[in-house]
């Protein structure tokens, strides 16, 4: 049965309509599909073409900029300085000596750095970054970019250089930083990630070394696209590290370049103490060296020259160096017997030039003798018969106890390398390190700072502003990390009481008084003329060999007749202004014979630096000794300007 017409056309309009909507509804998708495919093949074609070339993600450190360091003034003595370097990915470079043949076609490389380099790369996971070449110029960095294609896995960069303006005149106190070594790592239960970076920097010696936790600061880190090539395509993120503390230290460094300068061709060293404070105001050792080799990393023959030097520049002998410390101990000796009632300061003791002690001899330094002595004259002459009396009859326990209590014999808590604890020697002391008895020469040898008895330039100007204030003086090198004070300077303003007798302290500062002012006094010559910054001290002269009773008999050698490792080490301690003291000075010069002729007038002109600021008056100095004193000045502005200077120098 046919179907009526009209049903037929019903049926068409309903079938036209979905495919109207079956077919809107498809040429609706393919234009989504369409509009997709364009945005993804055109909009962000550079973006899937990179994934496309395989590429990916890393996450890599980012060094912080290390603390600086500033003298007490606020200004640099250790800083940051931009160092254009190279660096190479192992994985991402392929074949990595083909590649670094390429790359040293464009850049001078460095033998030795480039053999510590290829070990890196060779030991190190692949993905880490080693540097293959440091402190190259703009132009080679230049062409490094511009060479990029070829130069798989290779990448320029900026980064901080460690760099010490002063050079010289601060390398032992500040130290140096240099690569992270298998040693150092050794050392640390738990290195921090930023260590396992190659050619990571940190401190080896010095200020950088004990305080490197504090100036290292924390990393920040970085993600960087790279293709398979190797090329860095684009940096994504990053997230800033936290730079190191800042430091402030006690130096004042117009004082330390002095000092630095006026030590100069010496075997010596100096410290100059705030006697309020404690502050360490200079501290120096010479010769020195200068530090920025060792960033750079320093030469086989650079080092094995500062090695081999007989007047051992490596060691700081302001803190590690420790000495008899001859005449200048006398202080000790007497404060001991004084304090045991066992000196009356108007007694005297006859000097015929030597004492027999148990069938020994034993020599004052005045072969002739000084003839009736008391104390005052015991230290202004530098008399030792008076002090082989007085040790036997106060012995050693006490004088090492007195030695002690003037800040002899101990390791100061400072953040420096090898800070040395020297010696007060006791009884107890010889049996456990000597495997023998004390005996009574002993104790005289002790008396007049010979024998056992061993101190650091750094004791003897403690021992000196313990003497000039009569508090215990402690000394202090840092005045603040990352803005915030130590409270150790704080402290020393209302340190304790010595506990002595104060009568006894008046009469041994007037007895230094006399060594510098007094015409028989042993620093005369070394003397200042001013009243306000007259300087009350002690000589000392330790002998580094024995003397023979053949020599005696013969007449004994003079120092300069000597060869230089057989003389006598010269020492000068003082404090001044007399009557109100500023600053405590320890002097010694290694081999320089008397302590009067060599040590004396280095620590008068290192007081008077400090008290005036700079070069004193010439109107101070006596009238003779003018005409050299201004020659003298002269050169020495000249040497201080260079390393003060040296800060626009950074080659």
């Amino acid at each position: 049965m046919r179907r009526p017409a009209k049903d037929n056309e019903e049926s068409y309009r309903r079938i036209s309509r979905r495919a109207i909507l079956l077919g809107g509804g498809m040429l609706g998708m393919m234009g989504v599909l369409g509009f997709r495919m364009r945005h993804l093949q055109v909009d962000q074609a550079d973006q899937f073409r990179l994934l496309a070339d395989e590429n990916r993600i890393n996450i890599r450190l980012i060094p912080p900029a290390r603390g600086r360091i500033f003298d007490r003034e606020g200004r640099i003595v250790a800083e940051n300085i931009p160092s254009y370097r190279i660096s190479m990915v192992r994985e991402e470079a392929g074949d990595v000596r083909q590649v670094i043949e390429r790359l040293s076609t464009l850049v001078d490389l460095d033998p030795d750095e480039l053999d510590r380099a290829l070990t890196d790369l060779e030991r190190l996971r692949g993905d880490t970054p080693v540097t293959i070449a440091e402190r190259v110029t703009w132009d080679e960095i230049s062409r490094v970019a511009v060479n990029a294609p070829a130069l798989p896995g290779v990448t320029p960069e900026v980064g901080l250089s460690r760099h010490y303006p002063m050079k010289n005149a601060y390398a032992h106190l500040v130290g140096y930083v240099g690569p992270v070594s298998d040693r150092d790592l050794e050392k640390i239960d738990a290195p921090d990630a930023l260590l396992l970076i190659p050619r990571f920097q940190i401190g080896k010696i010095g200020l950088e070394a004990e305080n490197e936790d504090a100036l290292r600061g924390d990393a920040g880190t970085k993600r960087v696209e790279v293709n398979a090539a190797g090329r860095v395509m684009r940096e994504l993120d990053r997230k800033e590290g936290q730079s190191g503390a800042d430091m402030q230290i006690t130096i004042d460094s117009a004082l330390q370049s002095y000092a630095h300068a006026r030590l100069s061709g010496e075997s010596a060293a100096a410290v100059v103490i705030d006697c309020e404070t404690g502050d360490i105001l200079a501290s120096v050792s010479t010769p020195s060296f200068d530090p920025n080799l060792f960033v750079r990393g320093i030469s086989v023959t650079d080092y094995n020259a500062l090695l081999n030097n007989e007047y051992r520049p490596l060691p700081n002998k302001a803190v590690q160096g420790i000495y008899p410390p001859g005449s200048t101990f006398k202080m000790a000796t007497a404060l001991a017997a004084m304090e045991d009632t066992q000196l009356d300061l108007n007694e005297t003791v006859y000097c015929p030039g030597f004492m027999e002690i148990s069938d020994r001899r034993f020599h004052c330094w005045k072969r002739g003798g000084h003839g009736n002595v008391d104390f005052n004259t015991s230290i202004r002459d530098s008399c030792d018969v008076y002090y082989y009396e007085m040790a036997q009859r106060v012995g050693i326990e006490k004088i090492s106890a007195m030695a002690e209590r003037l800040g002899l014999g101990m390791r100061y808590d400072l953040p420096l390398t090898s800070v040395a604890a020297g010696l007060a020697p006791t009884k107890d002391w010889k049996i456990v390190n000597r495997g023998s008895q004390w005996v009574i020469g002993d104790s005289v040898n002790a008396a007049i700072g010979q024998g056992f008895v061993l101190a650091s330039p750094l004791q003897l100007a403690v021992m000196t502003a313990r003497l000039a204030t009569g508090r215990a003086i402690l000394p202090n090198l840092v005045k603040s990390v990352g803005g915030v004070a130590k409270p150790a300077r704080v402290q020393n303003k209302t340190a304790g009481s010595l506990e002595l007798n104060e009568n006894h302290l008046r009469a041994v500062r007037r007895a230094m008084f006399d060594v510098s002012n007094n015409r028989r006094g042993t620093a005369y010559a070394s003397r200042v003329i001013s009243d306000e910054h007259r300087i009350a001290g002690k000589t000392g002269t330790s002998q580094v060999r024995n003397i023979t009773a053949a020599e005696r008999a013969a007449g004994v050698s003079k120092n300069e007749d000597l060869p230089r490792e057989r003389r006598d080490h010269a020492l000068f301690v003082n404090f001044a202004p007399y009557d109100d003291p500023k600053v405590a000075v320890a002097v010694i010069v290694e081999h320089g014979g008397s302590g009067s002729a060599a040590a004396a007038p280095i620590a008068r002109d290192i007081t008077l630096q400090a008290l005036y600021k700079g070069d004193p008056p010439l109107e101070v100095y006596p009238s003779k000794d003018r005409a050299n004193i201004k020659s003298q000045q002269e050169i020495l502005r000249k040497l201080q300007a260079s390393t003060l200077n040296n800060g626009d120098d950074r080659a």
